[in-house]
């Protein structure tokens, strides 16, 4: 009969939507149990083994959900509100109240969202060196230099968290409404980007994440798509 061991890392980060390193850091931290004792980096687990994080067992069969949302402008990517800003869950059905978000949109942002409970797809969307490519709709206040184009997808511009560089794309309206195609998911790197050589962002729109656009999805709704 074929084993069904798995890293404890692993499971912990696929069950619990989180990256391995931080199932590891949880791990070493004494806050999660196998068997009633505290687990080893490193261990390894199966059906037969009660695993526990912060007094909850986890259960060794698991369901993954991946869902694609089309987040309207307004609205945190996070479970409490920020001040007066509602959040995405506000607009989701309970049950996917546990689903963590894929990365994120600022509350003056729109687009495609990601959601899901498995932490490797999570990690796989969003680390750089798998290089998923983010498309996105930008608007300037202002035509965008010639000289400013060339600066950001040839050279970079220096950000206090290091060189940000992206493919800039002249969209059909004019030089202030742009095409930018980046594969990092640094903090409000776009706008803060366009920020640093005197540009505020009016609109930012994401059509693309990898593999998954919107594809008419209306604004506030959302679909369950496959990993």
């Amino acid at each position: 009969m074929e084993s069904q061991e798995i890293r404890l890392n692993k499971f912990l980060a696929e069950r619990l939507g989180m990256s391995r390193r931080e199932a590891d850091d949880i791990i070493a931290a004494g806050k999660v149990l196998v068997n009633d004792k505290p687990a080893a980096l490193g261990a390894r687990v199966d059906k037969t083994d009660k695993v526990c994080y912060n007094s909850s067992i986890v259960p060794f069969e698991a369901e993954f959900s991946y869902v694609a949302f089309n987040k309207p402008i307004g609205y945190v990517c996070s479970r409490r509100a920020q001040g007066d800003a509602p959040t995405i869950y506000d607009l989701l059905p309970k049950d996917m109240k546990s689903l963590k978000t894929v990365g994120r949109l600022d509350k003056d942002s729109s687009g495609i969202i990601l959601l899901t409970n498995d932490g490797d797809f999570a990690f796989e969307m969003t680390h750089p060196k798998f290089y998923k490519e983010k498309v996105y709709e930008v608007m300037l206040d202002r035509e965008l230099a010639p000289l400013h184009q060339q600066m950001i997808s040839d050279f970079g511009v220096q950000l206090e968290d290091g060189i940000s560089k992206f493919t800039v794309v002249h969209e059909k309206g004019g030089r202030h409404e742009l095409k930018v195609v980046l594969s990092e998911g640094r903090n409000r790197q776009i706008r803060r980007t366009f920020a640093a050589l005197g540009y505020r962002v009016v609109k930012l729109h994401r059509t693309q994440f990898g593999k998954y656009g919107l594809s008419g999805l209306p604004e506030g709704q959302w679909v369950k798509v496959h990993r």
